[in-house]
């Protein structure tokens, strides 16, 4: 059986971090699978890891100080932003030192990376006989200096895996000198769920770590607009994030406590039983990778709206037959669409029943099979 390590800087609480153990959990019947992980920030990895997968900590007793050293430079404690500086340098050092010596020494067959700085090492120090696979989730929305850097570290590597397929055509016209080839597979959804959402509860939904480039303000904004007409309508966002003082502020400022929930990080099943209770769900980001929270909510039958700044949802939402996108993020237009559904519910469920039938290509099964692909063509 070949083996297969993944990259990761660690196993909390992230987007990535939930696509490395979707992937992990996916390959292990047919793999055997090591994830090398930099850091050690819980006991255990915080989403459900099936007890095939090995998991190799680096650095066990280090944890990024990045919090401590913003907070010294914030109250000018100059002695402590000493230390913490000297601390941050020492865990860096650490961190390249141990994952180098991990890529030369590993028996790995294939060694997949989740970073632009592992890709890097890859490319550098991984034995000939390794295929070595980058997989990019990010998207570089209009930054050229971040896709330059990941240009530059998947030069050396075999593969670079995007997570749509603009994604792939951007970096394949970037590497074409290189031998890196770019493949686009998408993310995926473990199941579509049995039950369909009813979408009759006067909910609207959003999901996502709760920071500014999701545009979580621009969301209260919105709805503290739709509010006003809809009073009965209320809002549920589930995620965490150093934005939720910002946003609890706007909530406690426009007398939304009542209207708009925060519920922080929340484990599947409960999502799964709001999304269930929900009939619109909203994607506010300004940039978005892919967007496995759509594919989701688009499962249990839900009709979404995003802004189409959002690139990664517009490779999933095809306006007006399965979702709708919303240019220029334009306020006064997602809120007349929002209100359309909100008035129809017929139509929030032609738009629902659409969209569950457009995910059923990102389910684990079909996915799990264009990773065999990749990984055995060598």
């Amino acid at each position: 059986m070949k083996k297969i390590s993944i990259l990761s800087l660690h196993l909390g609480y992230g987007g990535i971090e939930k696509s490395i153990v979707a992937l992990a959990n996916l390959l292990c019947e047919d793999y055997q699978i090591e994830i090398a992980c930099c850091y050690k920030l819980y006991e255990e990895c915080v989403f459900p890891l099936d007890s095939r997968v090995k998991v190799k900590y680096l650095l066990p007793n280090l944890k990024p100080n990045r919090l401590e050293l913003k907070e010294a430079l914030k109250q000018k404690k100059f002695l402590r932003v000493l230390k913490e500086g000297k601390k941050a340098l020492h865990i860096l050092r650490m961190r390249r030192k141990k994952m180098i010596n991990y890529i030369k020494s590993t028996n790995s067959n294939i060694i997949i990376s989740t970073r632009d700085i592992f890709d890097e090492w890859l490319g550098e120090y991984a034995p000939s006989k390794v295929l070595k696979i980058g997989w990019e989730h990010n998207h570089y929305h209009n930054d050229l200096k971040y896709a330059g850097n990941i240009t530059k570290s998947a030069w050396n590597l075999d593969y670079l895996v995007l997570v749509s397929n603009s994604l792939k055509d951007f970096y394949q016209k970037e590497l074409r000198k290189s031998k890196c080839k770019c493949i686009f597979i998408p993310n995926m959804i473990e199941k579509i769920p049995k039950r369909i959402a009813p979408l009759q509860n006067k909910k609207i939904i959003s999901i996502g770590r709760l920071s500014p480039e999701k545009g979580q303000l621009d969301m209260l904004k919105i709805y503290n607009q739709l509010e006003k007409k809809y009073p009965d309508w209320t809002l549920d966002i589930i995620g965490d994030g150093n934005q939720r003082e910002v946003l609890e502020k706007y909530i406690n400022n426009h007398q939304l406590n009542n209207k708009v929930i925060l519920h922080g990080f929340q484990n599947k099943d409960y999502i799964d039983e709001k999304l269930h209770e929900s009939s619109i769900y909203l994607m506010t980001s300004y940039t978005e990778s892919f967007g496995i929270v759509l594919i989701e909510a688009m499962s249990h039958g839900i009709p979404c709206i995003a802004f189409s700044s959002a690139e990664g949802a517009r490779e999933i939402i095809k306006s007006g037959k399965n979702g709708y996108l919303i240019k220029n993020r334009n306020f006064n237009a997602i809120i007349k669409k929002i209100s359309d559904l909100i008035e129809n519910e017929e139509e929030r469920k032609r738009i629902g029943i659409s969209a569950r039938q457009s995910v059923k290509k990102y389910t684990g099964n079909i996915v799990k099979k264009e990773w065999i692909q990749l990984l055995e063509k060598k």
